[in-house]
């Protein structure tokens, strides 16, 4: 990822980091409860961040990529699934 959609990226999370809400973010299903993702475009492309910011301690980046078409591609998505619950079983042992 180059540097734009880094640092947008970044503050995104920073405002979820301060309670407040993504410019642009929607919630995903399939992945896990309260999983959502904040929408990028820069000039260099579309960028998703997915993650999880129902829990007081953290907000879980879960998958970061570049959207290259339409429709998310299914190894992103088993991805976010497989770090989602990796991130659940850690919280609970």
């Amino acid at each position: 990822m180059s540097t734009e959609p880094k640092d947008s990226a970044g503050y995104q999370l920073h405002l979820l980091q301060m309670g407040e809400q993504p410019t642009d973010w929607k919630p995903v299903q399939g992945i896990g409860q309260g999983v959502q993702e904040i929408r990028i475009q820069e000039t260099s492309g579309a960028f998703r961040v997915i993650y999880v910011a129902r829990f007081e301690e953290a907000v879980y980046v879960l998958h970061v990529f570049q959207k290259k078409t339409q429709k998310t591609a299914q190894s992103d998505i088993e991805l976010a699934r497989d770090r989602f619950k990796a991130m659940i079983k850690r919280r609970t042992t």
